[in-house]
């Protein structure tokens, strides 16, 4: 058996602002974006440097989905971005003023931090130890 994980949708309220929000700050690459109707898109972004796993910017449709943008876990970490510097890494999130919710740590398993992004979503950023 062979299986990728290959998209991973993060409800967003307006497809725009999301881009530039991890394109600008994050620095991810936009990968696609495609008009399906009036409104909807088909956009996809991710990490700099991998052909893994991309984030799919879902603008939400109805009042039950933009109840749960930036909590669609509860407020458990959401999303675990992995890096070679984290130091470079770190300091990208302060120089674009992003929300750090714990300071960098060292633990078992390597340096970690965690922020939030635009809607409120929690990030570790980890450089694992080798």
């Amino acid at each position: 058996m062979n299986q990728n994980l290959v998209h991973i949708a993060i409800l967003v309220d307006d497809y725009d602002k999301a881009i530039a929000f991890y394109t600008q700050k994050l620095h991810f690459t936009l990968i696609e974006d495609t008009l399906l109707s009036e409104d909807k898109r088909w956009v996809l972004v991710r990490p700099q440097g991998t052909n893994g796993a991309s984030l799919l910017l879902a603008k939400v449709s109805n009042e039950e989905q933009k109840s749960r943008i930036g909590n669609q876990t509860g407020g458990r970490v959401f999303l675990f971005l992995h890096t070679d510097n984290f130091d470079r890494d770190y300091k990208n999130l302060l120089d674009n003023e992003i929300k750090i919710i714990r300071e960098k740590s060292n633990e078992n398993h390597g340096i970690v931090a965690v922020f939030e992004d635009l809607y409120g979503n929690l990030w570790d950023l980890i450089e694992p130890k080798k």
